[in-house]
């Protein structure tokens, strides 16, 4: 009988067949010259990248229960045999997914590929009109002598940020996380794709366009539903209306909006409902999301905790996991609220550290608007340092899961232990880039040179 796998292509082994097959037999005898050259040898590097292509699939920190593809083929498969892929406890992914795929599944490739350039492009262009607003608004604060005499080397000029926009696009399309989730076709890209439209709507001041972008990306893995804020700040500014609680203004255009976004997501779920006929993807998406059932190794903080808890303790502590991601929006709110688009970039970092199945992909959204900030970077305090933990941290993934899966020479507290220190590389970063922005945003208005009462340098100190 052959031996088959459906994962990999092997070589099929038969009764009365030989081990090796001709273009290997004729490499061991040092028959391979002139004329006798089989076309075959091009086997060995088609086995090799299906292999390295297979290899980035299954890895942990590339594809989650949520967004991996063997996953999506999974639920494909049972919907063709007329069974809801929802019925069992392998299918996580939302109903538009799987329609979609059902007719691309083919071009799959080429699907998350496309999927990946529109990303760079929706960035590319949403960074350019951001660039724009910037320098409007730099140029008219300094006619109204809002900054002060001193910090003309902090002012951005226009060649500075002439190649921000495709920088943006660079970093999102040549990031190895961006490359190693499409190889592996995790749907993680498209949910990147969708915030990244949404980031263009909002940039673009379409409200319509922003709400529905925004709701899509919520219908998709609800935690986007924290760039409610800083989309609805952003607009108001765009509106010229004030962002104060006794101004009816603000709370008409809020509740417009919010109604535009609601509208949006429940037709979604509801046109979700008529292709399934069927409320089963509920439980099975956001249930799933929310209580972490599933406790597979990631990236994230939640597997190893929930793994040596007491079940009885679980619900509890799910909930203060899950609130986590949405509990710092409402001071960031309050401390960004003239900075939104700096905002959404904090919040994007959140969700990535502090979701339920992070993978590499979402780390290469929020990465990616890093070139936007290269004007803070004289007030990094550990760029260097904390680059370094993150790129060593990326390669010692792989090492620690082979010691701890298959030489069985390492546990799962390794695996975990380079896990919390790659989070805790993010949070330090992202920390890192608030406080220079802060700092920066206050030198623009106290100057450079800041002293004491008595005459004295005096040192600038986030609290």
């Amino acid at each position: 009988m052959p031996l088959e796998d459906t994962a990999t292509p092997v070589l099929r082994l038969r009764r009365g067949c030989p081990l090796w097959p001709p273009w290997a037999r004729a490499t061991r005898t040092g028959q391979l010259g002139g004329q006798e050259r089989d076309p075959r040898l091009a086997a060995p590097s088609a086995l090799l990248l299906t292999y390295l292509a297979n290899f980035i699939a299954e890895r942990v920190e590339v594809a989650s229960p949520l967004n991996a593809w063997k996953r999506v083929v999974e639920g494909l498969a049972l919907l063709d045999l007329g069974v809801s892929p929802y019925s069992g406890a392998i299918f996580h992914e939302t109903p538009l997914i799987i329609y979609l795929f059902h007719f691309l599944i083919e071009y799959a490739e080429l699907v998350f590929m496309i999927t990946d350039v529109l990303t760079a492009v929706a960035l590319y262009l949403a960074i350019q009109d951001f660039n724009k607003v910037v320098f409007k608004k730099q140029k008219l604060l300094i006619e109204l002598d809002k900054y002060a005499p001193d910090v003309a080397e902090l002012i951005q000029t226009p060649m500075e940020m002439h190649y921000i926009p495709l920088k943006v696009a660079l970093f999102y399309l040549l990031n190895p996380y961006t490359v190693m989730s499409c190889v592996a076709k995790s749907t993680c890209a498209i949910n990147n794709s969708v915030i990244a439209f949404f980031i263009l709507a909002t940039i673009k001041g379409s409200a319509f366009l922003s709400a529905v972008f925004l709701a899509l990306a919520t219908y998709q893995s609800l935690y986007p539903l924290t760039l409610f804020a800083p989309a609805l700040l952003y607009l108001l500014q765009r509106q010229f209306i004030p962002i104060k609680l006794k101004s009816k203004s603000f709370w008409l255009y809020t509740m417009q909006y919010a109604s535009l976004y609601l509208c949006s997501l429940v037709v979604i779920i509801c046109l979700s409902f008529f292709l399934l006929n069927s409320w089963d993807f509920i439980p099975s998406v956001y249930g799933f999301i929310l209580s972490v059932p599933d406790l597979t190794p990631n990236i994230g903080l939640f597997w190893y905790f929930f793994a040596e808890m007491f079940e009885h303790f679980s619900l509890f502590f799910v909930c203060v996991f899950q609130i986590n991601v949405f509990f710092y929006t409402i001071p960031l709110a309050i401390k960004l609220k003239e900075h939104p688009i700096f905002f959404m970039f904090v919040q994007l970092a959140i969700i990535s550290i502090f979701k339920s199945y992070p993978t590499v992909g979402d780390i290469a959204l929020y990465m990616a608007f890093l070139p936007v900030w290269s004007h803070l970077y004289r007030f990094l305090r550990n760029i260097f340092i904390l680059s370094c933990v993150l790129i060593f941290c990326s390669f010692l993934f792989p090492v620690l899961w082979h010691l701890w899966i298959y030489a069985g020479s390492a546990n799962s507290n390794f695996y975990y232990a380079i896990t919390l220190t790659f989070n805790i590389g993010q949070i330090l970063l992202v920390s890192d880039y608030f406080y220079a922005f802060l700092r920066r945003e206050y030198y623009l208005t106290h100057g450079l040179h800041l002293t004491r009462q008595d005459g004295t340098e005096a040192m600038l100190v986030l609290k």
